[in-house]
């Protein structure tokens, strides 16, 4: 099993956080977001997965560096490529498509799921889908009695369905994704200015290609702050079995109330903690109340009390406030 992993986007609904960390390696609980990704993937297939190709803009060596970190940790090869404009989904595969060969994931970088089912690879194809309340911001798909896709509908303004696609698919026949995709490119269709995954796939059915629906038990959002917030809550909630305070950190007069991750060589004196707080390696938390929270390396919080908010890396804060977005390198003075 191959997965290709598209992320070359600017993260603009995560600003400030994305003007110096890719979207996909924010930490949720502890992990990258894109790290999380890739494991559950794992989880789901019956054949491993051997190469993780990574579809990326500038982002520069060191963050290269870290993602094929990611696929060396996961037992797979890594490998990294450049969309250097962003032309659409269909054009943003196609970086990698040498990888574009027997079976094959496509799995966008700002989605976390969790499935109960393991992934039919007999199938041409598998997408993965959710029963959403307000479908015209998806893609969507209608379904045939028979239980296969009948149809692609991108982000249309009238409701057609409530089944939305939340950027997971397998493909059976990589090479055949490649060849739909190139041709996409080679005669410049477009859907709303630009070359989509979803018309290939239409393309595909039409030729007689079954591609069936995988619905997703959970659906975890990380497009905006209070949205990665949020599932940042519900990986903590479904992972409140595990170890989450590292040995190396120190509690010292505090409170941590689970489930919490607290990473390692943190430092927690006169505080409470949770629930549903994660905190980066290497930070220092002293007399404040947080919850709710995501709070990144190397940080200082002094004096606070904070609550549905999200802190960067080596940011610096003392004082008081109630719901916080702030970004890597901030001095509170």
């Amino acid at each position: 099993m191959r997965v290709i992993v598209p992320m070359a986007g600017l993260g603009k609904r995560m600003r400030p956080h994305t003007l110096t960390t890719p979207k996909p390696l924010i930490p949720v609980a502890g992990k990258p977001i894109v790290q999380r990704l890739v494991e559950y993937l794992g989880e789901m297939c019956e054949d491993k997965i051997q190469h993780i190709a990574f579809v990326v803009g500038d982002f520069g060596k060191e963050t290269e560096k870290n993602l094929l970190k990611i696929a060396e940790d996961l037992g797979a090869e890594g490998s990294i490529h450049h969309q250097e404009v962003p032309l659409g989904t269909a054009h943003a595969i196609l970086c990698a498509q040498e990888h574009l060969k027997e079976h094959v994931i496509i799995a966008f970088a700002d989605t976390l799921f969790y499935a109960d089912f393991k992934v039919n690879e007999d199938a041409d194809g598998v997408i993965w889908v959710q029963k959403v309340e307000n479908p015209q911001q998806f893609g969507v798909i209608k379904v045939a009695p028979e239980g296969h896709i009948s149809e692609f509908i991108e982000k249309s303004p009238v409701i057609v369905s409530n089944l939305a696609i939340i950027g997971i698919y397998y493909f059976r026949d990589g090479e055949n994704l490649k060849h739909e995709l190139q041709y996409l490119l080679d005669n410049d269709i477009k859907e709303k200015g630009e070359y989509q995954l979803t018309t290939a796939m239409e393309h595909m059915k039409n030729k007689g290609l079954k591609l069936y629906p995988g619905e997703v038990a959970q659906w975890l959002d990380c497009g905006n702050k209070d949205a990665t917030v949020d599932t940042n809550k519900q990986v903590l909630e479904h992972e409140k079995n595990k170890r989450l305070i590292d040995k190396s950190a120190l509690i010292e007069n505090s409170t941590i109330i689970p489930p919490s991750y607290i990473g390692p060589e943190v430092v927690v004196r006169n505080s409470v903690i949770g629930p549903h707080v994660s905190i980066g390696e290497k930070s220092l938390i002293e007399n404040s109340i947080v919850k709710n929270s995501i709070i990144q390396s190397q940080s200082s919080i002094k004096n606070k009390i904070l609550q549905n908010s999200m802190v960067g890396n080596f940011v610096s804060l003392s004082g008081q406030i109630e719901d916080l977005n702030v970004g890597d390198y901030s001095v509170e003075v």
